[in-house]
This record gives structure tokens, C-alpha cells and sequence, in this order.
């Protein structure tokens, strides 16, 4: 009986959690070393977030991430990369395993997060945010690289599809007009 008390315990206060969170920034998250976090030490910067994977024919865009990240951090940029393995099963690593891929083969220096689900059932509250019913622009994410634009006031500013390539014109516009904001 006690293993059900802590069980039923444990779910309601994730369930609580979830029901604090007040906006973007205080959505319960976990970062790639699987330490518990919240976005909000990005408050008030401009995010990229985008669900990555090692193994899609779309991975090489890790160079453009971090690549955007370097030249735009000092002027409040933050990448946010969120393994995703729902897509062709292409992120099955651990996510020590993903860090040490993306690291020598990219040079990523952006923060990285814990595996999540993006769609469906098990679809983290992040994404329910950022592409749930509530949110500018719903729907389910169709592919790895899926890129969310946030306003340094927390509101989701542009959605931009997998193939659309993090160093195209209209998403460094889209950075750009959103840092002079």
C-alpha cells in the first residue's frame, strides 16, 4: 500500500508542477546530464528551441545551430536543443552518448536537454506549449529540426519547418528583428 501512496504522491505533485507553471520559463525540464532545470535562466534572451536527433539526413544542421549561437549569444541568443527519438527512431543514444556525438562531430557549445516526446500521449509540456492548441502556431511537429522562435518576453514569435535551415534569411531575420525588440 505504501508503494501506491508514494506512486499516486509522486504523479500528482508532477501534475501540480505542471499546473504552476506559469509560462514558458517555468515549465519543469531536465538538462542532458539529467539535472532538473526550468528555462528560466534564459528569461528576457531570445530562444531557438528545436528538436534534434544524431542519425537524420537533417543532423547537419548542428553546424548551423551553433554557428548562429556563436555569432548571436553575446547579443542574447540561446539555442536550445531538445533530443527527440519519435522520428524514425533517428536519437536512440543515451544522452551521454548524444552529448559526446554532437560535441565532436558539431563543436555544439549550445544547451542541450533530456531525450523528450514532442507529439502525442507522452508529448512534454514544453511542446504542448509551443505547438499545443493554446500556442500561435499548433499542430503536431511533422520532423527532427523543428524550430521554435521565443521573444525575450516569452511569447512564441515563429515556427519554422525541419528543412528550413537554421542560416536561411528569413530565420536570421526573424533573430535578428526579434533581438532589437
Amino acid at each position: 500500500m505504501k508503494a501506491w501512496t508514494l506512486l499516486f504522491s509522486v504523479i500528482l505533485f508532477g501534475f501540480q508542477s505542471l499546473a504552476q507553471a506559469d509560462s514558458l520559463y517555468d515549465i519543469p525540464l531536465k538538462t542532458i546530464e539529467e539535472a532538473p532545470t526550468t528555462l528560466s535562466a534564459y528569461e528576457g534572451k531570445v530562444l531557438l528551441i528545436v528538436n534534434v536527433a544524431s542519425k537524420c539526413g537533417l543532423t547537419p544542421q548542428y553546424e548551423s545551430l551553433e554557428a548562429l549561437y556563436q555569432e548571436h549569444s553575446s547579443d542574447g541568443l540561446v539555442v536550445l536543443g531538445f533530443p527527440c527519438n519519435q522520428f524514425g527512431g533517428q536519437e536512440p543514444g543515451t544522452n551521454e552518448e548524444i552529448m559526446g556525438f554532437c560535441s565532436a562531430t558539431y563543436g555544439v557549445s549550445f544547451p542541450m536537454f533530456d531525450k523528450i516526446e514532442v507529439n502525442g500521449a507522452n508529448r512534454h509540456p514544453l511542446y504542448t506549449e509551443l505547438a499545443g492548441e493554446g500556442s500561435p502556431f499548433p499542430g503536431d511537429i511533422k520532423w527532427n529540426f523543428t524550430k521554435f522562435l521565443i521573444g525575450k518576453d516569452g511569447a512564441i514569435l515563429n515556427r519554422f519547418t525541419p528543412r528550413t535551415k537554421p542560416d536561411a534569411p528569413e530565420v536570421v531575420a526573424a533573430i535578428e528583428a526579434a533581438l532589437k525588440q
